[in-house]
């Protein structure tokens, strides 16, 4: 969805002046992103033996907007408390909702109906049916220490770009380097993945077999730099005294950095998937 947007965005179709465009233009692609959603997601599903295929089309299309949602419409009632012009109308809310629920929804069922009926993923190579005793792991490869360090070059990728974003968004700048920002992204998706590979290798090399959910917290975690310095930026840019203005800033910036840690762990899952089946569809098992 964002890799949509932002090539619309450097082709001049989502200019700055049209007030509303970029963000309508992302609403209306995640509503009909979910299709891939529902796809992708049953097709994993599958891979892990599972049969209840509308279980996991329930969970794509409810985790990551209910939770976003949620937040949104806290910090909207807040505004709406404090009677203020910048609330959200219920007719917009509304409409939201009816976009969700109307099309996003479905759509995540027909992607993952689809997805299901495709053949299994099969593995590269056979697997042992009972669970090998891991080795005792060096510290560097402690899960904790090992999935920190995983976030910082991801997060360094977007830190200067960061900065431009934040004060366009609370200091009312316009953010006219669209280029700048795509060749950004790229820069991230490639150093997601390359930190992901490796630290999955080392994984490997040290018999840990269960890299699944580390690959997508080792680049995901740069979600949390993300938070940090979006706290950072809070304490020495803004003079930001009101407390609901202040919760505002966090509401908002804690959405920001649930997306980026979905976005972020989403490419490092990705690629170590492809890498260990690129590796062990080279090994020769007589």
């Amino acid at each position: 969805m964002l890799l949509v947007t932002m090539v619309f965005a450097v082709l001049g179709f989502l200019s700055p002046s049209n007030r509303g465009g970029l963000m309508t233009a992302m609403l209306l692609l995640w509503v009909f992103m979910g299709l891939l959603a529902g796809y992708s997601s049953s097709r994993l599903y599958k891979l892990f033996k599972g049969s209840e295929w509308k279980n996991i089309a329930l969970r794509t299309a409810f985790t990551f907007p209910g939770s976003v949602f949620a937040i949104f419409f806290f910090l909207n009632a807040l505004i709406w408390g404090q009677k203020s012009s910048g609330a959200v109308p219920f007719t917009t809310m509304f409409a939201l909702v009816l976009l969700w629920f109307g099309i996003s929804v479905p759509l995540v069922f027909v992607g993952s109906f689809l997805g299901f009926k495709k053949p299994t993923i099969e593995d590269p190579v056979k697997t042992n049916k009972i669970p090998r005793q891991i080795p005792e792991q060096a510290w560097y490869m402690n899960p904790i220490f090992s999935i920190l360090i995983g976030g910082i070059l991801p997060f360094g990728a977007v830190f200067i770009e960061l900065f431009f974003i934040l004060t366009s968004i609370w200091l009312h700048q316009f953010y006219y380097i669209f280029g700048f920002l795509f060749l950004v992204f790229l820069i991230l998706i490639v150093t997601c993945a390359e930190i992901s590979i490796v630290l999955c290798y080392f994984q490997l090399c040290s018999e840990d077999y269960l890299w699944w959910w580390r690959s997508y917290l080792t680049s995901g975690s740069s979600a949390l730099y993300l938070f940090l310095y979006a706290t950072f930026y809070f304490f020495t840019k803004l003079e930001i005294t009101k407390f609901v203005s202040a919760v505002m800033y966090f509401g908002y910036m804690l959405i920001a950095s649930y997306a980026f840690f979905a976005l972020t762990g989403t490419i490092g899952f990705y690629a170590c998937f492809l890498f260990t089946r690129l590796i062990y569809s080279s090994v020769k098992i007589e």
